[in-house]
């Protein structure tokens, strides 16, 4: 099994008790974003699962997508009830789990997707299952407990295929700079080149002090827009994170 799939294993274990944790009652409740119940998140996780798993049936195949299941998938998960949402959501996230990890090394090799412009292989369609799965699991933890963070070699992971997250969503500033970002647990150093039409991340050795310090967890929360001033552990040291906030709103 590949590291990263490990990884989206461990994610997909850590959501079953995430869930374990909920009574039904608060399936309602606000997530993080508040936009979002917890149901709705559930939801969204699981609508993906089943999309994901199709797509990757469809590419083994060598097979062309039906472009209306998508749409297809989403309605049938908007009508469930939080109930189902949630319930449903765990199977279909276990399952798609299974055919990832059944993929034989000849499967693993051939696949590939587009995204846009974008090309996939494998080891990039788990990263993308691996940073959303993460990532909303937080938004669900992170209602029972306000200290919840994202485990470490889950965004070590999601670190190793952040370059395509910051140029996709990251916001241009009207001044072109770099910051210098240099991560705790485990130790990464990055520079943030900020363009005034253009985001983009680069992984580089720095040698002094750098202009942000920050958990590894934390600085993926900040890149994906989850990382207020409420959740902002006392790790953080650099008063640009703040003007990062801006360029990283969330998605």
């Amino acid at each position: 099994m590949s590291e990263r799939l490990q990884v989206l294993r461990e994610s997909v274990e850590h959501l079953g008790d995430v869930a374990s944790r909920i009574t039904p009652s608060d399936y309602t409740a606000a997530a993080y974003p508040s936009e979002w119940s917890i149901a709705d998140t559930f939801s969204h996780l699981g609508s993906g699962a089943v999309i994901g798993e199709r797509r990757f049936e469809d590419s083994i195949a060598e097979r062309e997508s039906d472009p209306a299941f998508n749409t297809s998938v989403w309605d049938e998960w908007n009508a469930k009830d939080p109930q189902a949402q949630v319930k449903d959501a765990l199977a279909s996230d276990a399952a798609f789990l299974s055919a990832l990890e059944a993929a034989s090394e000849e499967q693993r090799e051939s696949f590939h997707f587009m995204m846009g412009p974008f090309a996939f292989d494998f080891e990039g369609l788990v990263g993308l299952r691996l940073s959303e799965h993460a990532l909303h699991t937080w938004d669900v933890e992170v209602t029972l407990n306000p200290d919840a963070t994202v485990p470490n070699n889950t965004a070590n992971a999601i670190l190793d295929g952040i370059q395509f997250i910051v140029a996709r969503t990251g916001k241009a500033t009207s001044e072109a700079k770099d910051v210098t970002v240099r991560t705790i647990e485990p130790a990464r150093d990055f520079t943030l080149v900020l363009g005034v039409d253009s985001v983009d991340i680069v992984e580089a050795r720095h040698e002094g002090a750098a202009d942000l310090e920050i958990p590894a967890e934390a600085f993926v929360r900040l890149i994906y827009g989850r990382l207020d001033t409420e959740h902002t552990p006392a790790a953080v040291t650099g008063d640009v994170v703040n003007s990062l906030r801006t360029v990283f709103p969330g998605f």
